[in-house]
């Protein structure tokens, strides 16, 4: 029968192509469907074009990093880690390196690497691929898949892969029709929310900043429910609030609290963790070294000028007179505003710039051992629109890459 498969797979993703690669390997005929009229499109744009493909965790410390339903990957992990990822790329010509030690990278630094090697992978073991198809409907009898439509023709197969991807960055072809499939046939979704994405502020000082990257910085929401929601990494200031990879991670914590809450104050410390009276005893051991410094001099020997004069701003401190001159309040309010920072976060730009989805196909209806739905015999759901979610750094990449690994052998 024309237009007959053993597995279609849709969305050509990380997560869809590697499913078609592997039932491709085991001998299936497979067909990979694209709404676009190229592949990987998101997969491009991946880490700046970089691609961060995983990082160099071991299972247990990479699962406890995505929150209370990590251990849902075990099975797939256990499938194909980062090790065996590595080992794939490698044997399809795609070498790696991670050079901080930590995230793993093409040694080209290009998406575009990895891309291509999947691409001519598919080619060589026979994955169709079918661009500018975008399935409207799955079919079924009511306890099996038996195919998909499209808006001009119709597939049959008795197993497909849904790897459409999440919301984020719809310009690339993410309008979230995987959830729209998911619940067709009654599965449930999640509330969805934007994440690892920049995050505005209502202070206007920011703008002043913007010229500044600010290491290491520690992060936490200040309010009294939400205190044990916390990060640390860089942090660059915007024009209208702040971005970098400690904001990346911290948006997917507080898009759902602005669903809640008008505004969201956070408490930064900009001092690598310095706390008041280790701020104050910098500051003596600078005056040993130079007594005539003002106090904007002292400030910047811990923090970028612009965000030096922002915080004397913000304490009521005369900048260029000594510390010891200072009124005592302006004093103490300088050393709190060093230790922690406060800035409210007001807003966000949406899904359109929004790296990844929080929120998906919940989990509860999908077998962590196959990735196949408890719905629907024969259909499976790989990466992105599931409901799981992690960290910048290559955490989600390797999530899709072993999901879809574990799809695609079809154990279900």
């Amino acid at each position: 029968m024309p237009n007959t498969y053993d597995l279609i797979v849709i969305g050509s993703g990380a997560a869809g192509m590697i499913a078609a690669i592997t039932a491709a390997r085991d001998g299936k005929k497979v067909l990979l469907l694209e709404k676009l009229s190229q592949i990987g499109a998101k997969l491009k744009a991946t880490g700046g074009g970089r691609c961060n493909l995983t990082n160099t965790l071991d299972n247990e410390t990479f699962m406890h990093r995505f929150g209370r339903d990590g251990r849902f990957m075990i099975p797939a992990l256990e499938h194909f880690d980062h090790y065996a990822l590595i080992d794939f790329f490698k044997e399809i010509g795609v070498e790696s390196h991670a050079p901080d030690g930590f995230r793993v990278f093409p040694v080209t630094h290009s998406s575009t690497t990895i891309i291509n090697a999947l691409k001519n992978e598919m080619e060589k073991v026979g994955v169709e691929v079918k661009c500018s198809q975008k399935v409207e409907t799955l079919e079924h009898d009511g306890e099996k898949v038996t195919g998909v439509h499209t808006d001009d023709s119709i597939y049959f197969a008795t197993h497909v892969i849904v790897a459409t991807g999440g919301m984020g960055y719809p310009m690339l072809g993410a309008e979230g029709d995987g959830y729209v499939l998911a619940e067709s046939i009654g599965h449930s979704v999640t509330e969805l929310f934007p994440a690892m994405m920049p995050l505005k502020t209502k202070e206007t000082w920011v703008t002043n900043c913007r010229a500044d990257t600010i290491a290491k910085v520690h992060m936490h929401v200040d309010m009294k429910k939400y205190k044990k929601l916390k990060a640390m990494g860089d942090l660059i200031f915007t024009k209208n609030g702040i971005r970098g990879p400690v904001v990346l991670d911290f948006s997917r914590e507080i898009t759902p609290l602005l669903q809640k809450f008008e505004e969201v104050p956070l408490l930064m410390n900009l001092t690598k963790g310095m706390n008041e009276e280790q701020i104050r005893e910098h500051f003596k051991k600078e005056l040993e070294k130079n007594p005539h410094q003002n106090t904007l001099d002292l400030v910047k020997t811990l923090l970028p000028e612009s965000v030096s004069q922002e915080l004397c701003k913000m304490a009521g401190i005369i900048s260029d007179i000594a510390l010891s001159k200072q009124q005592g309040t302006a004093r103490d309010k300088l050393f709190k505003f060093m230790a922690w920072t406060p800035l409210t976060v007001t807003g966000h730009d949406g899904f359109k710039m929004a790296m990844i989805t929080r929120g998906g196909v919940s989990l509860k209806e999908i077998d962590p051992y196959t990735m196949q739905s408890r719905k629907l015999h024969g259909l499976y759901f790989c990466g992105e629109v599931m409901n799981l979610d992690g960290p910048c750094g290559g955490y989600n990449l390797q999530w899709s890459f072993s999901s879809g690994y574990l799809a695609g052998k079809l154990l279900g």
